[in-house]
C-alpha cells in the first residue's frame, strides 16, 4: 500500500519530517504561518494513521505491511518496518496525542517557535518509528531520536528548573539506552542479524543464563522509560519542568515505549529469563503502583500530582505485562492507550489553568466549576477515567489486568486493588479542591472558561474515553492475535494446563 509512491509505513514514519522541513523553510517571523504548517502535517499524520487502520486486518497475528530494504550490509542490518495489532494501536495514540499536543500548544508558546514545532515534529518521526522498526537496531536508532527533541523542549520551553530536568532526563535514558545496545549486540552476536522477525522465528536458541544478562541488559533500558520504581525519580521533574504539550507527549507515549519494549524484545525473544524474572518484575510494579499513588496523595503542584500518578499506572501495565497471561497482557496494552488518553487530558488540564494564572499550586485554586463551567465538566471525566470508572476506559483495562493476575497470585491481585482506592482518593481530592468551595483568590474570579480550540483538544480524546469504556470490542479485536502470539512463545504452559 503506497501513499504519494511511498509505502505506506515509510509515508507515516518520515510525513513529520516533511512538516519540520517545511516549518524550517518558513521566516520566524511568520508565526501564523508556522503554527498552521505544523498542525496541518500533525493532522496529515492523524489521517494517515486512519487509512492505515483501514487497510488493517484484525485477525492476522502476524507483521503485516512488512517493508524490507537494505541500510548497513556490513553490519547486517536492514531497513525494516512492519505493523501488527499492538503497533497499531500506539501509533494511532502517538498521531492523535502528537496533534493534541501541537494543537494545544497555539497560544502557549511565545517564543523560537519555529524551533518549538521542528521539534515536536522531529519526535513524532522518533516515536513513530520506534513503534515501527523491526531491524533492532534500526529501532535502537529511532529510540535515540526520540531523546534529543524532549531534551530541547524540555530545556528551552520549559519553567525555571528545565536545565536541571532536562539533563537529568537526558542522563537516565542515555545510561538506559547504553545498557539496551550492549544488550541488541549480544541478541545480534546469537542470532547473525539484527532482524526481529528472523529472531522469533528461531525460537529459543540463547542458553538461559545469557538469556538473563540480556535481559538485565533490556531492563535497564525499558525500566527507566516506563518508569519504574526505583527509576522514577527522573519522571516528576521532567513532567514539572516541561511545556505542557512536551508533559503529554512524555506521559502520553514515551513512558509507553518502555513497556512496548519489554513485550516486543524482552517476552518473545528471552522467554526463559522472562520467566524466571516475572515475580521480581511484579514485584517491582506492585511496589510502583502503591509507591506511586501515597506519593501522589502528599503533592501540593497538580503536574506533580499527575506524574507520580502515571507511575502507579504505569505499574499496573507492567503487572499486566508480567503475569503471563493473554487476559493480563491484553488488559495492559489496553491500559497503555487508556493511560495516554487520560494522563494527556489531565496534563492538558493542567495546562489550561497555567495559561491563565501562571500557578499549578492546588491552593491557589478552588471554587472554579462555578466559573468554568465545561472546564469542570471535562476535568470531571477525565478524573473518573483516571480512577476506572465503569463506563469508562480505565475501567476495562484495569479489571482485565486484575482477572488475569488473579490466577497466577491473589496476593499480586489485592496489592493492586489498592493502589485503584488510592488513585480515586488522590484524584478526587485533587478535583475537590480545585473544582468546589468558595473562591478565595480574587484572580479566579475573572477566570474564562475554555475555548472553541481548547474544548477541540479535549473532544477527540473525550469520545475515545466514553467508546473504550462502553464498547472495548474493536480495540481488543486488534490486539487479541498479536498478545496470544507473544504470551505463547514466553508461557506455552498457560495454553497447556487445564483453566
Amino acid at each position: 500500500m503506497n501513499v504519494l509512491g511511498l509505502p505506506i509505513l515509510t509515508f507515516l514514519t518520515f510525513l513529520p519530517v516533511a512538516g519540520m522541513l517545511v516549518v524550517l523553510a518558513l521566516p520566524g517571523s511568520r508565526a501564523r504561518a508556522i503554527k498552521i504548517a505544523a498542525n496541518v502535517f500533525a493532522g496529515l499524520e492523524l489521517a494517515a494513521t486512519l487509512l492505515l487502520l483501514t487497510r488493517f486486518d484484525a485477525a492476522s497475528g502476524e507483521m503485516q505491511l512488512v517493508e524490507r530494504l537494505p541500510w548497513i550490509k556490513s553490519l547486517g542490518a536492514q531497513y525494516l518496518l512492519g505493523v501488527d495489532g499492538i503497533s497499531l494501536l500506539l501509533i494511532l495514540l502517538t498521531s492523535l496525542l502528537t496533534f493534541v499536543a501541537t494543537l494545544s500548544s497555539w497560544d502557549a508558546v511565545k517564543g523560537r517557535l519555529k524551533e518549538y514545532y521542528v521539534f515536536l515534529l522531529l519526535l513524532e518521526t522518533g516515536m513513530i518509528g520506534v513503534f515501527l522498526a523491526l531491524d533492532l537496531l534500526l529501532f535502537y536508532v529511532f529510540w535515540e531520536v526520540v531523546l534529543v527533541p524532549m531534551y530541547f523542549l524540555i530545556g528551552i520551553w520549559g519553567g525555571e528548573r528545565r536545565l536541571y530536568a532536562a539533563i537529568k532526563f537526558f542522563l537516565y535514558t542515555l545510561f538506559g539506552s547504553v545498557s539496551m545496545l550492549i544488550g541488541i549486540l549480544v541478541l545480534r552476536g546469537q542470532h547473525q542479524t539484527f532482524d526481529w522477525t528472523a529472531m522469533v522465528a528461531a525460537g529459543a536458541v540463547i542458553p538461559a543464563a545469557l538469556q538473563g544478562w540480556i535481559f538485565l541488559a533490556f531492563f535497564l533500558g525499558f525500566a527507566i522509560k516506563v518508569p519504574m520504581f526505583p527509576f522514577h525519580t527522573w519522571l516528576p521533574d521532567a513532567h514539572v519542568e516541561a511545556p505542557t504539550a512536551g508533559s503529554v507527549i512524555l506521559a502520553g507515549v514515551l513512558l509507553k515505549m518502555g513497556a512496548y519494549g519489554f513485550l516486543r524484545f524482552s517476552l518473545p525473544l528471552l522467554p526463559e529469563a522472562a520467566r524466571r524474572y516475572a515475580p521480581a518484575m511484579a514485584v517491582l510494579a506492585l511496589v510502583s503502583i502503591v509507591y506511586g499513588a501515597l506519593v501522589s496523595l502528599m503533592q501540593k503542584d497538580m503536574k506533580k500530582l499527575i506524574a507520580y500518578s502515571s507511575v502507579s499506572h504505569m505499574g499496573f501495565v507492567m503487572l499486566g505485562l508480567f503475569a503471563l497471561t493473554p487476559m493480563a497482557a491484553k488488559g495492559a496494552v489496553l491500559q497503555m492507550i487508556n493511560h495516554g488518553l487520560s494522563t494527556g487530558a489531565l496534563f492538558l488540564i493542567v495546562g489550561v489553568l497555567y495559561e491563565r494564572r501562571h500557578t499549578r499550586l492546588i491552593a491557589e485554586f478552588g471554587g472554579l466549576s462555578a466559573r468554568m463551567p465545561v472546564y469542570a465538566a471535562v476535568f470531571l471525566v477525565m478524573t473518573m477515567s483516571s480512577i476506572g470508572l465503569p463506563g469508562l476506559n480505565g475501567f476495562i483495562g484495569e479489571l482485565m489486568i486484575l482477572m488475569g493476575t488473579f490466577p497466577v497470585s491473589g496476593l499480586w491481585t489485592a496489592i493492586a486493588a489498592t493502589g485503584i482506592v488510592l488513585g480515586a482518593g488522590y484524584m478526587l481530592w485533587l478535583y475537590q479542591r480545585v473544582m468546589f468551595g468558595q473562591i478565595v483568590h480574587p484572580a479566579n474570579e475573572s477566570l474564562k472558561d475554555l475555548t472553541v480550540r481548547e474544548f477541540a483538544t479535549f473532544l477527540p480524546l473525550l469520545v475515545l474515553v466514553f467508546w473504550i469504556g462502553l464498547f472495548p470490542r474493536p480495540f481488543l479485536d486488534i490486539i487479541d492475535k498479536p498478545v496470544e502470539k507473544i504470551i505463547r512463545i514466553v508461557n506455552p504452559a498457560h495454553f497447556e494446563a487445564p483453566r
